[in-house]
């Protein structure tokens, strides 16, 4: 989904920086700037350093909320004993930018739920100070991860609430980025 959002976004007209993760794609839009992170650590800093200088970011990464407590860079051998893995959370992105945005900026997040869906998203948009929530759902069959297509709900800070029918993701980045022109009159 953010790729598609990065293409569109670059169609529009807009000047692209995307901090991407490992995948097997990138953006079509040879004018989208790629930032190439390995680590949820990486990505916090990238998202953070560049925050500051941005307009509009949209934040469709999902980074995991917990990394491993201590890395090795050897072989963990087999043996008969259990393994235990001690995690620390890594630190939200969403809610770091959230305290830091400036008024004339627009912060856009994602929620991918399992239950209680509407309500939570909601929860987010204002705990984290989000300007729009994309709500996806995991219940949803052919959306989310996996797929070309998503079924998305767009709810702003006004609370509207705009839900959409299962379709590429190329045509739900449209969607998104249509809110987001209808909302930059308001900020």
């Amino acid at each position: 989904m953010g790729i598609a959002l990065a293409d569109a976004a670059a169609e529009y007209g807009a000047d692209v920086e995307l901090v991407l993760g490992p995948v097997d794609i990138l953006p079509q839009n040879k004018s989208v700037k790629v930032i190439n992170v390995t680590s949820a650590q990486l990505m916090t800093d990238e998202c953070i350093a560049r925050f500051g200088n941005c307009d509009i970011a949209i934040l469709a990464a999902a980074v995991a909320d917990f990394t491993p407590e201590s890395v090795t860079g050897t072989k963990i051998k087999r043996t008969d004993n259990e393994l235990i893995i001690k995690l620390k959370p890594t630190i939200d992105i969403a809610s770091e930018l959230g305290r830091n945005k400036k008024k004339k900026q627009l912060l856009v997040g994602f929620a991918l739920e399992t239950d209680n869906e509407l309500e939570n998203a909601i929860s987010k948009l204002k705990r984290k100070n989000l300007d729009i929530i994309v709500l996806n759902s995991l219940k949803e069959e052919g959306a989310g991860f996996g797929f070309d297509t998503n079924r998305i709900t767009i709810i702003d800070k006004r609370n509207n609430i705009d839900k959409f029918e299962l379709k590429s993701k190329k045509e739900a980045a449209k969607d998104i980025l249509n809110k987001i022109v209808s909302m930059i009159e308001y900020i």
